[in-house]
């Protein structure tokens, strides 16, 4: 019997951060949106200022706008969300896009489009739903933007009704900046979730500039930083965060992945632990645990782990897929079949469980589906799949 362990057959899988969703743009069928904005400059605004209100003004128009849209779309209406949910959860996931803007010292034009795929937007809604500890963070990504723009409108108030000296108008520009970190850190939630994570670390640096004190800045470029392979960056990062807010459960899940990306998986536990006591609820953090203690070779707890995480999201692949290693370890390996099965059915586009089911029927003796299931793998980009299969003739 041929047992290709080597193929990465009982490899457990760690959940890639938690602040991303993945997007699959092919044959993508695109909307557009158009808005435009005019800003009336007062005493207080310069150039600057008088760009980030109509910036964020411009962009509520376009959500409001998309946000409609989807509403009225079938597979959304069955999410049972709320318009104002869908434009949250949508706000972290598309970019406006300026199309024209002009300043002549007293008004500022500003002129944007939306241009998103219904469908692409309708997955990412479903993922984002999922994750409950993401779906807080853009909640409070929209409801800093909201006070940020109050407190501006206040202080603009305040200001022109006071005639204040121009030392007063310091309280006003910080104002300005929150409002535009904010923005920021929603460009770099879209830029993570297209793949662009060098573009998102950089606006998510942009965002700690305008607001140094802002932890989920600091939980985004080390997200950013880990989908680059700098784990210990990103580690340092999560450590600020930590420090601004020790309640930030996301913040210690991705901080066990890269302590977990780093080999130190104990650590990470711990890590884990923590995520866990703030958040029970958090499916992820039970994932990413139990692919430590798979690490460490504890299989039992690594299994009591994911079904907990599966319990928490019944549609969490990577659990199923992880469950599957602990069984593989086991030696149950019909148990396997049965969990990379529904992995499977959730993500049929994840290469490393196509493999991993291959190794399993391969130590069950059915080398017809071990080789079916490696030439999936292979079609996907699986090179140690390819390699197997070039080296026994074979095509894909």
């Amino acid at each position: 019997m041929t047992r290709d362990r080597d193929i990465k057959g009982v490899v457990f899988s760690i959940v890639a951060l938690s602040f991303f969703i993945t997007a699959n743009l092919a044959f993508a069928k695109w909307v557009t949106f158009e808005e435009e904005y005019t800003y009336q400059a007062s005493e207080a605004d310069s150039k600057l200022s008088s760009r980030v209100i109509a910036l964020e003004q411009v962009k509520r128009l376009l959500l409001e706008k998309l946000g409609t849209y989807l509403e009225s779309e079938t597979e959304v209406k069955n999410f049972q969300l709320t318009k104002d949910q869908i434009v949250i959860l949508t706000a972290g996931i598309v970019r406006a896009e300026i199309i024209d803007e002009t300043w002549d010292g007293k008004k500022y034009f500003l002129r944007a489009k939306i241009t998103a795929d219904p469908k692409e937007m309708t997955n990412s809604i479903e993922n984002l739903r999922q994750d409950r500890q993401k779906t807080k963070e853009l909640e409070e990504a929209r409801k800093k933007a909201d006070e940020a723009l109050r407190e501006v409108e206040k202080l603009k108030k305040e200001l022109e009704a006071a005639k204040a000296e121009k030392g007063n108008f310091g309280q006003y520009n910080e104002a300005i900046n929150r409002l535009s970190a904010t923005d920021w850190l929603e460009k770099g939630n879209a830029l993570g979730i297209a793949g662009r994570h060098h573009d998102a670390m950089e606006a998510f640096a942009r965002a700690i500039q305008l607001n140094p004190n802002d932890a989920t800045a600091y939980v985004g470029r080390g997200a950013a930083f880990g989908f680059l392979g700098d784990h210990r960056q990103a580690i340092r990062d999560y450590d600020r965060a930590i420090q601004l807010n020790p309640n930030n459960a996301i913040a210690f899940t991705n901080r066990g992945a890269a302590f977990g990306n780093l080999g130190d998986h104990r650590r990470a536990i711990l890590d884990y632990d923590r995520a866990i006591q703030l958040n029970p609820n958090d499916s992820m953090a039970y994932t990413n645990r139990g692919a430590a203690f798979g690490s460490l070779g504890d299989n039992w707890q690594a299994i009591r782990d994911h079904d907990r995480a599966i319990q928490l999201n019944p549609n969490n692949a990577i659990a199923f897929t992880n469950r599957g290693a602990a069984f593989a370890n086991l030696g149950d390996h019909r148990q396997v079949i049965r969990d990379y099965d529904r992995a499977i059915q959730l993500n049929p586009n994840d290469a490393f469980t196509y493999t991993n089911r291959a190794a399993a029927f391969s130590f069950l003796g059915d080398q017809g589906q071990a080789i079916n299931n490696y030439k999936a793998a292979a079609r996907l980009g699986s090179k140690p799949a390819q390699e197997f299969l070039r080296s026994r003739g074979m095509d894909w």
